[in-house]
């Protein structure tokens, strides 16, 4: 019993000792950097603007996704009715086709309406009045609950209304659909690749500032080693010093991203009221936040650890 008691104080007293040195060389790590705030400022500066590039290229095509979605006109299906069909046998049509499982909403315009709301937005009411006849159909305007991203399916049921024979015309214009869903996933390819290239040049940044610092240390490393030091002791300073420069890399990030949001709110808000919308800028969010604090870390971390690799093996004490 005695022998476990002394077992478990020595393994507790080398826990503590752990954790102390750890928390040590972690604070210690930090006021290295500040030591040599100029070279250190400069770091952090190439990798927030590194970070900053594809996180702000990310937050604006989230944006542009939004206004896209959110317009009015992106699901949208206008069924021109036949001539013949008169307006009590559009609105019998209307009521059987909103119980339909793929329709979300719809609207019926008579030929009235449609002739009135022409005249309203083109300005040409005098001549439309002078007709002797209504040329306009009567509409049906239908929200499909058919998510615009399946063309297929939207297809699909363009082809089922132009079945109906009170139908005269379906609209949808499926090429836009496609050409913009085609621009978005280019342009999230295009974001997937320079967010890529960016994050190899945090780490060769991060990797080349460590390599520095190690042949600045060189001495102080060889009486580390000389004195019993391994290598893992010796490494640990370094690791710190990756962690804290992405640590301070991603804040630095974020502030840009969100800074730019700012500047852009206000004219995208006066510009989005020109076409009577309330749309307004999203900011990156705080779990998008903290998902780029993580991967600046990890990205600052590795690029010591390949740095500390690499060099560390060349320092040895009888050099």
């Amino acid at each position: 019993m005695a022998l476990f008691q002394r077992r478990k104080v020595e393994l507790k007293t080398q826990l503590s000792s752990y954790a102390t040195h750890h928390l040590r060389v972690f604070v210690s790590s930090l006021g290295r950097l500040y030591q040599f705030p100029g070279p250190s400022a400069m770091t952090v500066a190439v990798i927030a603007i590194a970070l900053a590039l594809p996180t702000g290229f990310y937050v604006a095509l989230k944006n542009a996704q939004r206004l896209s979605g959110g317009w009015d006109g992106a699901t949208k299906i206008s069924l021109y009715l036949a001539p013949h069909v008169s307006e009590q046998q559009g609105l019998n049509l209307s009521n059987r086709l909103k119980p339909h499982r793929q329709i979300e909403s719809l609207r019926y315009i008579s030929q009235s309406e449609a002739l009135n709301e022409f005249a309203d937005r083109s300005g040409f009411g005098d001549a439309l009045n002078a007709l002797d006849n209504n040329p306009l159909p009567a509409v049906i305007v239908i929200t499909p609950l058919i998510d615009k991203e399946d063309p297929q399916a939207l297809d699909r049921f363009r082809h089922e209304m132009e079945r109906l024979p009170e139908v005269d015309i379906v609209q949808l214009d499926m090429q836009w659909v496609k050409r913009l869903l085609g621009i978005m996933s280019m342009v999230q390819r295009g974001l997937l690749v320079i967010a890529s290239l960016l994050g190899v040049a945090v780490i060769l940044v991060i990797g080349n500032t460590i390599r520095l610092d190690i042949q600045n240390r060189a001495r102080e490393i060889r009486v580390q080693k000389l004195i019993g030091a391994t290598n893992t002791f010796v490494r640990r300073p370094f690791l710190y010093t990756g962690f804290w420069y992405g640590l301070f890399g991603g804040i630095a990030a974020w502030l840009l991203v969100s800074i730019g949001l700012a500047f852009l709110a206000g004219p995208t808000s006066r510009l989005a009221g020109l076409y009577q919308s309330n749309f307004s800028l999203s900011y990156l969010s705080f779990g998008g936040g903290l998902t780029l604090l993580l991967l600046s870390i990890a990205l600052g971390y590795f690029g010591s650890w390949l740095a500390v690799g690499r060099h560390l093996k060349e320092i040895e004490p009888g050099q």
